[in-house]
């Protein structure tokens, strides 16, 4: 898969940090930007199908920068931005890194790119969200098909923003995605917003039924199910039973298979443990 004007916008980036430029490369190639005198860039986490290991798409986090490929996260910045135009300057660059560097390092993967939206944006911006990413990503050249944007909890007294906003995501072309504290509140939101994705925190897995009741209410209208922070086997085994019992697609993110990192396409192949990878797999039956 090739990107020639993501690849000739790269070309005209300059290779070092100079007085007044917004994004510039580093010497392993990654986008970074500036946002006040804080220098950020980009790292990836795999979301992987849970009965087989493989990976099928990766969220992008904001990441201070760092050599050693370890910075630090920066939604803090965004959280104790000055002003709410300032938090959506913030937002859209991140996004717009995210996906350089995200497609930079695509050949032949067809993976989907997951980006979060900050709460502050969805009140900050007046008019048609989604539509200053999308001629980013038309200037370049990016599939913005490929690319799914994560809308953050709400209170209830605020669903119907959540409502005006993926509405508005959607008829530019993007998919849209609902974060969800427990498979109770994620069902509540599949009626409300009708997401193409449900993210729901693996943490907060303590209701069967509702989990149950989610897995078959999301397979009729197609609705991928994914559950976050998925960081230890227990959580593995309760999701594990719950896709045998349902027979639906499960699909998981966590650090009981990888860490945020920089490069795409290791993570194919490497996790955080790909011994404890390949254990689950197994006891799977895929292999």
């Amino acid at each position: 898969m090739s990107f020639p004007a993501l690849q000739q916008y790269l070309e005209r980036l300059y290779k070092t940090p100079q007085a007044g430029a917004r994004v510039w490369l580093d010497a392993a190639g990654r986008a970074q930007g500036r946002y006040f005198n804080s220098t950020l860039t980009s790292a990836f986490q795999p979301i992987r199908a849970l009965d087989a290991g493989h990976v099928v798409g990766y969220e992008g986090f904001a990441r201070s920068y760092s050599e050693t490929d370890d910075g630090l996260s920066l939604w803090t910045l965004l959280d104790h931005a000055a002003s709410d135009a300032e938090s959506v300057e913030l937002d859209r660059l991140c996004r717009m890194l995210h996906a350089i560097n995200f497609y930079r390092q695509q050949k032949d993967n067809d993976a989907d790119l997951y980006l979060s939206v900050h709460a502050r944006l969805l009140a900050a911006v007046d008019g048609n969200h989604g539509i200053a990413f999308r001629r980013v990503l038309d200037a370049l050249g990016l599939p913005h098909d490929k690319i799914v944007l994560q809308l953050p909890q709400v209170m209830e007294s605020q669903g119907w923003l959540l409502n005006e906003v993926s509405d508005n995501y959607r008829r530019n072309g993007f998919r849209v995605a609902v974060n969800a504290a427990n498979a109770g509140q994620a069902l509540g939101l599949l009626d409300r917003v009708q997401p193409d994705i449900v993210k729901v925190d693996a943490r907060e897995i303590v209701d069967a039924p509702a989990l149950t009741q989610l897995l078959l209410r999301a397979a009729r209208p197609g609705v991928r199910v994914i559950f976050k922070r998925v960081e230890n086997r227990n959580t593995f085994d309760i999701l594990k039973r719950a896709g045998r019992a349902t027979e639906q697609a499960i699909y998981a993110q966590g650090f009981l298979w990888d860490m945020p990192q920089a490069s795409v396409g290791a993570a194919h192949t490497l996790g955080t443990s790909l011994e404890l990878l390949r254990a689950v797999v197994s006891e799977l039956g895929a292999v």
